[in-house]
């Protein structure tokens, strides 16, 4: 039997085990400002986009903010789009502020930026307009006062895959002033493949395009440096799985310390779980190149950064949702409207029961439901519900969505009574289906609960006051394309009086439900409680 990692992170004794970022924080890139480091990732079609995580020492990070409210443009992301929006950002300081570039598929290379990390951001600016221009990633060369950019290109869009393009751009990021170069064409390099994810540096009179390739679940690291900065370009394996489990150690971003210590943060994709955040010592050997890991390998543990010591953290998954509101661990599948959320009366997240016929046939297209990551560990993960909508049909739960997807909650049936309800839809359905025969739930209250074992094999369970009973068959999550499983809390109505789009018009909803008391806590399972699950 596959059996689920041991705890992970900081181990509380000097050393880390990996992952340090035990969930989907997908294509992570990062950067030291004084003695703090700042991450960001890939948020898709999430919204808020662009994650901004915090740390003292690379290991215990913490969930500051976003620097993206909204995706541009608007009109496209009215609907969930969960693979799209924001691919491989690149976070930078440079003159004083904070810079993220991006790549967004459809629509090109955008770019944001700070005076602090705690903003404000710029509103999205788009450098350059495109298909299939994706990575993307700058650099400020000091030593000669230049600025450039470096992308990737993704094949379904673009028609090309597998090279690296450079461009000259305004030291204020503002515009590309070439039409580009390729840099990198990775079709030259006997058994080079899906070249992406530039990571662009300047380092011992190199440059440097630090860029994974090979695919993203059994794919290897590569460095490649030249003299100038269009090249020519040698390359060199600096990454690969090796002996070890660590499938496709890969994409990602190099930072030093500022007493000279040089480490490397990459992604490991992980099914369900999405991309898990990797932690690798870096050194450079006689010859100059980087090495990364254990000689090239990944390590599982290791010594912590020689960095003062800092508590052992966590990422913040629980909520209580303090008068009405939620923390930064949440995120809307679509842009959000402010009338999904009611006006705040006290604790508790009341969702609005908005109605679309997509709220009642498939989560998966609904832009009103409200996600965190799955956790990689096993984990049980509680809620309350209270239902207020008496519409008949209106419907609120707790999700675990991804390509197939499942959720428990309650229902208000014609009868005018609320049900426990149990449904699922397969990756090719096109609708839902019931998970477990409804039943009675007589205050229209409920708690709700999903148990992640290993595999990302999941039981649902209700109480409506009686204590918890299990519901249904083990559900296996799964993921997206490029996006790791979310866990939802959503609430819906049928439509009725309905506009273009799926909504009422004014986004008029069918009553709230009220979601309190949010949790999850890692579970230590042995193999018989595993077997059982």
């Amino acid at each position: 039997m596959s059996r689920a990692p041991g705890r992970t992170g900081d181990l509380g004794d000097g050393t880390y085990r990996n992952p340090v970022l035990a969930a989907d924080w997908s294509d992570p890139d990062v950067v030291r400002v004084g003695e703090d480091f700042y991450l960001t990732a890939s948020s898709f079609g999430r919204v808020p986009g662009l994650p901004l995580l915090h740390s003292r020492d690379l290991v215990n990070w913490t969930l500051v903010g976003h620097a993206l409210d909204r995706l541009e443009p608007a009109e496209a992301f009215t609907t969930p789009r969960h693979d799209c929006g924001v691919w491989a950002p690149s976070i930078r300081h440079h003159d004083d502020r904070f810079w993220i570039f991006w790549g967004d598929p459809d629509h090109g290379v955008y770019q944001v930026n700070s005076p602090e990390i705690s903003g404000p951001w710029s509103a999205p600016h788009l450098l350059k307009a495109g298909k299939g221009l994706i990575d993307a990633c700058p650099l400020w060369d000091e030593e000669t006062g230049e600025a450039y950019l470096v992308h990737a290109y993704a094949k379904s869009r673009a028609g090309i895959k597998n090279r690296l393009t450079g461009h000259r751009m305004a030291p204020d990021g503002s515009e590309l002033l070439d039409e580009g170069t390729v840099l990198i064409d990775g079709d030259r390099i006997p058994g080079w493949f899906t070249l992406e994810g530039p990571k662009v540096y300047r380092h011992d009179g190199w440059y440097w395009i630090l860029a994974p390739a090979g695919s993203v679940e059994t794919g290897w690291q590569g460095a490649f440096r030249s003299r100038s900065f269009f090249g020519p370009y040698e390359e060199r394996v600096v990454l690969e799985q090796g002996d070890t489990d660590v499938n496709g150690p890969h994409q990602g971003g190099w930072v030093r310390t500022a007493a000279g210590d040089d480490w490397f943060l990459h992604f490991q994709q992980r099914g369900a779980y999405g991309r898990v955040v990797h932690l690798q010592p870096m050194r450079w050997d006689a010859s100059g190149w980087p090495v990364i890991g254990d000689d090239g390998a990944p390590v599982d543990v290791h010594e912590k950064p020689a960095l003062p010591p800092r508590p052992v953290t966590a990422l913040a998954t629980d909520d209580t949702f303090p008068d009405g509101s939620f923390g930064p661990q949440w995120q809307w599948t679509a842009n959000s409207a402010p009338d999904w959320t009611s006006p705040r009366d006290g604790d508790g997240l009341r969702l609005a029961c908005v109605r679309s016929a997509d709220g009642v046939r498939d989560l998966r297209r609904v832009p009103h439901l409200l996600t965190q990551r799955l956790p990689l560990l096993p984990s049980r993960v509680e809620v309350d519900l209270r239902l207020d909508a008496t519409t008949p049909g209106a419907r609120a739960g707790l999700a675990v969505l991804g390509d197939a997807y499942t959720w428990i909650g309650l229902e208000r049936g014609a009868d005018g009574a609320a049900h426990v309800v149990h449904r699922f839809a397969e990756t090719t359905a096109d609708a839902e289906r019931d998970a477990a025969h409804p039943r009675g739930a007589p205050d229209a209250t409920a708690r709700l609960r999903v148990d992640i074992a290993d595999g990302a094999r999941c039981r649902l369970y209700v109480d409506t006051g009686d204590g918890f009973r299990r519901s249904g068959q083990v559900f296996t999550a799964q993921p997206w394309r490029w996006v790791g499983a979310l866990l939802g809390l959503f609430a819906a109505a049928p439509p009725g009086g309905q506009a273009p789009g799926g909504q009422t018009p004014g986004g008029q909803a069918a009553g709230t439900a009220r979601f309190t008391d949010f949790r999850s806590t890692t579970l230590q399972l042995d193999p018989e409680e595993e077997s059982r699950s």
